[in-house]
């Protein structure tokens, strides 16, 4: 019985020191996807922000993330792809797309953002969209052509399909080579959360270096 209660004792301890090991343990800033993605850029390590133009973190993060993105390297490719959970969200998210697919989105996302957040313009309905647009030096004809076609409605359909992939809850998020995936809370800020894609994308390129030799 003495020796029943011992190892008892043993087991317990060993347990409650496992659990403490398990508490002390910081959590991953990021979380591994089971099933990784596939990139849009074969070759290229790629880094993705899903955002929603209605988000106000995702506008707060456009200072800092712009910078970043103007300073990656060549083997990088930054991609934005435009949550849509519906409502609002997809209405601004064919909104991007289109302008994507213009040719013109560098131009006008700022003005977009600042119409969005700070000028409270709702931007929901296309011909809206389309007149504010036309004083930013989009063709306004062209906008709604565009907006309507059934490229814009297969983008549509890959950015969803993407996000469901992606696995993702909220914006802004960030995804590295289709395989990482975090958020400005998790990563613990704005800055840290690219530092986090920095480092992602550093160990990213020496699996790759590995791989090749």
């Amino acid at each position: 019985m003495r020796n029943l209660i011992i190892s008892a004792a043993l087991v317990a301890a060993s347990l409650f020191g496992m659990t403490a090991q398990a508490a002390e343990a910081p959590a991953a800033p990021y979380v591994e996807l089971s099933n990784p993605v596939q990139v849009a850029v074969p070759g290229k390590i790629e880094v993705v922000e899903l955002f929603w133009y209605g988000c106000p973190h995702c506008y707060a993060f456009e200072p800092v993330i712009n910078p970043w993105v103007e300073k990656l390297p060549s083997d990088v490719n930054f991609v934005r792809i435009p949550a849509m959970f519906g409502g609002p969200w997809d209405a601004h998210g064919q909104m991007f797309l289109t302008l994507e697919a213009m040719g013109v989105e560098h131009k006008v996302h700022a003005a977009v953002f600042e119409a969005i957040q700070k000028e409270h313009k709702k931007l929901t309905d296309k011909n809206d969209m389309a007149d504010f647009l036309a004083t930013q030096g989009v063709d306004k004809d062209k906008f709604l052509a565009t907006f309507d076609s059934f490229a814009i409605k297969g983008q549509i359909n890959k950015a969803k399909e993407l996000a469901k992939k992606y696995e993702i809850t909220g914006v802004p998020t960030m995804i590295v080579n289709g395989k990482y995936r975090f958020d400005i809370g998790s990563a613990g800020g704005a800055e840290q959360a690219l530092q986090l894609a920095d480092k992602l994308v550093a160990q990213e390129r020496a699996a790759n270096k590995a791989a090749a030799n």
